[in-house]
């Protein structure tokens, strides 16, 4: 029996499988700390890249046995390889709407209101990234941190995106206004259909939690509500499909047809 992993080191987490591993080399490997690799586990190709990237990074690289790296990884499919990385870096609000302001392009922003299961969390910021957004403005608490989890479920897109956090969500969204920038709830109660909706300027959508939605303290600082049309006996999405729709619509409006793929 392999002997167990330490704890995370204060300050770490553990970045787990082949595409969170790669873009986290892409994107930040100067807060790479340590690569874990398995022997014979991972594809060649996929090896090569990683392999080079770390030896040109200056990165140790140790080899472990399977079980090691999946205690690293808590279980999650870790593909062959885990990275130990320095803690997530977020960024204030300010330097979010500054990074809005460098881009010379409208504000698309995703406001998560107590997003609390990681899986869904990385699967917003996948969207969110795949569809052009600034970045993510999440709450202090009750809010999923971004761990190995959510790395995972965003296929590395976290390593891409600028994730402000703040103490109050409600004091962000007019921060927001004051800036210029439109807020628009994804709320499936909205008489307003999301394609009716003008969203080509400055906006920031907001998706609340998996349970109870956006609370109604956040809610009416919103500009806007919307809802998705559906033809099931669902009354609501998962919030990650939600956040996706949200999007697609937002960069369809702006591009005058769908987004290619």
């Amino acid at each position: 029996m392999a002997d167990p992993s330490p704890p995370t080191p204060a300050g770490r987490r553990y970045v787990y499988g082949i595409n969170p591993v790669l873009e986290a080399l892409r994107a930040r490997p100067e807060e790479i700390e340590k690569l874990y690799i398995s022997q014979g586990q991972l594809p060649g190709r996929a090896a090569g890249e990683i392999l080079s990237r770390a030896r040109k990074a200056g990165l140790r690289v140790q080899k472990v046995v399977r079980e090691r790296l999946a205690t690293f990884a808590e279980g999650g499919t870790h593909q062959g390889v885990v990275a130990e990385i320095r803690d997530f870096a977020y960024v204030s609000l300010e330097e979010l709407l500054s990074k809005v302001a460098a881009s010379q392009l409208p504000a698309l922003l995703v406001v998560l209101d107590e997003i609390q299961d990681p899986h869904n969390f990385g699967a917003i910021a996948r969207s969110a990234h795949a569809f052009g957004a600034h970045g993510l403005i999440v709450a202090k608490d009750r809010t999923a941190a971004v761990t190995g989890t959510v790395a995972k479920s965003s296929a590395g897109a976290i390593e891409h995106l600028p994730i402000a956090r703040v103490t109050n969500i409600s004091r962000a969204l007019e921060e927001l206004k004051t800036a210029g920038v439109w807020i628009v709830a994804a709320d499936p109660s909205s008489i307003v259909s999301l394609a009716d909706q003008n969203l080509e300027g400055p906006l920031a959508v907001v998706i609340g939690s998996e349970g109870g939605g956006i609370r109604e303290g956040v809610i009416r600082h919103c500009d806007f509500r919307v809802s998705i049309p559906m033809a099931g006996k669902l009354g609501s999405l998962n919030a990650s499909v939600a956040a996706a729709i949200l999007l697609y619509e937002v960069t369809r409006q702006r591009q005058g047809r769908p987004p290619s793929a």
